[in-house]
């Protein structure tokens, strides 16, 4: 965490001090923001390498906030609410959430998904693009953390490169969504199929001609899904 800049947005003053504290113990630089509209404020000033960010906020609540970021911004965000419905997870990570924290939450296991989702941000990654994969309209840089279509670096958050990744690794075979849930998010989350299904959607929307007809990432009804080159001219 050494270096590491840290915002997080929280209407609760206490949580911010708490969530301050535990940050500030491993060396990185902290700033809080008390609601929403401050939330963004502090984002583009301080230009943070993670975000910690509670839903149940007045006027502008998590998951805009969430969505506004992702429209320019592809930093590691963290959900960090007493909210623990399927629905509502799923919303955040259609918003662009990369991880889920419900409160009350243990020191040492947020810490270790904040450390986990550093990792693997592309946030600081070289753009020197040396392609696993290209067919002449997708091209995966497996190393780099980097995708390109048609030409075009795209965007992806850390989490949607990691499933893109997982699936393009076991290319041809059918990845179940335990599988994918236990490579991506962890073993205690194998069974929450939503995450796979919102992510996929949202890959798809990124990198496929036809999102509503794949020919990259395809489904295995009630299973899972695979990757094929789509192979296409």
């Amino acid at each position: 965490m050494i270096q590491k800049k840290i915002l997080v947005i929280d209407d609760e003053p206490m949580m911010c001090r708490l969530i301050s504290s535990i940050f500030s113990d491993q060396g990185a630089t902290v700033v809080t923001a008390n609601s929403g509209e401050e939330g963004i404020t502090m984002f583009q000033e301080v230009h943070p390498d993670l975000v910690l960010l509670d839903i149940l906020m007045p006027n502008i609540n998590g998951w805009e906030v969430c969505h506004r970021i992702r429209n320019y911004s592809d930093v590691p965000i963290i959900m960090l609410t007493v909210l623990n419905r399927s629905e509502e997870i799923v919303r955040a990570f259609d918003a662009g959430a990369d991880d889920y924290v419900v409160k009350p939450f243990d020191r040492e296991v947020l810490l270790a998904r904040a450390r986990a989702i550093l990792r693997r941000s592309r946030v600081n990654h070289s753009l020197v693009f040396d392609p696993s994969f290209d067919d002449g309209y997708l091209a995966i840089d497996v190393k780099g953390e980097l995708v390109m279509v048609d030409g075009q670096l795209i965007r992806l958050t850390s989490t949607e490169f990691d499933v893109l990744s997982y699936l393009y690794e076991n290319s041809g075979q059918v990845c179940t969504f335990s599988q994918i849930l236990e490579s991506v998010w962890g073993e205690k989350n194998r069974y929450k199929a939503e995450y796979v299904h919102v992510y996929i959607w949202r890959l798809r929307q990124k990198l496929e001609v036809n999102p509503r007809n794949p020919v990259y990432l395809l489904s295995e009804h009630s299973l899972g899904y695979r990757f094929i080159n789509g192979a296409i001219s």
